[in-house]
């Protein structure tokens, strides 16, 4: 059985990508950086799986919904 995805908070997004909270936004904004997700009224955090993807390979990650779909 997968260990569950867990969600990390940007303290930890920042620490392991290397980026400013700056960049994290604007990468985001340009659809070249995971996306939060809302984890209650005033917080959110990232799915670890889509961090690590990101690390592997940044400047061809595309969220996952277009991989596949000839948008590369």
């Amino acid at each position: 059985m997968a260990a569950p995805d867990r969600i990390i908070r940007m303290n930890t997004v920042l620490g392991r990508t290397g980026l400013s909270r700056s960049t994290i936004y604007r990468k985001i904004a340009e659809g070249t950086f995971p996306a939060q997700l809302k984890i209650s009224t005033h917080g959110a955090g990232w799915r670890e799986s889509d961090i690590n993807r990101w690390i592997a390979n940044p400047v061809v990650w595309r969220p996952e919904e277009e991989v596949g779909h000839g948008r590369r």
